[in-house]
């Protein structure tokens, strides 16, 4: 007869090491999964879904002012409903080439090269450190 350890099988601990294995294995399981990129963190989908939405938002909302002054100078409905769905047409194709992993910020920072650009984090002049307002009181000595 082989030896348990002084552990009865189909005891609690015996139950209790099954699970810590079993939950140990799945865990090794989906770290696996997450390195050959069949797993992804829920946090980062709502993270690139709030990217991707926001765009959609903030594209949508300017479509009002891209379209009111060439529809204001039209006479036809037709005309103008070319013009909105031209309009429409060019932001969901903008929307198609969205790329939620590429930061906002970075793609302006490397399209603006004048000299004028607050790209750098160093200042180009010292600031001067001079006091503002009325000056002190001079202390008084009394006797």
């Amino acid at each position: 007869m082989p030896s348990t350890g002084g552990v009865k099988i189909g005891s609690s601990y015996d139950e209790a090491r099954t699970r810590k294995v079993n939950a140990e294995a799945e865990i090794a399981e989906l770290e696996l999964a997450k390195v050959h990129g069949t797993l992804v963190v829920a946090e980062d989908v709502v993270k690139a879904w709030e990217d991707v939405l926001g765009a959609l938002k903030g594209k949508l909302l300017s479509i009002p002012t891209k379209a009111a002054p060439v529809v204001s100078a039209e006479t036809e409905a037709g005309m103008c409903q070319n013009i909105l769905e031209d309009l429409l047409n060019e932001a969901l194709e903008e929307l198609s080439n969205y790329d939620p992993s590429v930061n906002a910020t970075e793609t302006k920072g490397t399209e603006e090269t004048s000299e004028d650009s607050n790209t750098d984090s160093k200042a180009t002049t010292k600031t001067k450190r001079k006091s503002v307002g009325r000056p002190k009181k001079a202390a008084r000595l009394t006797k």
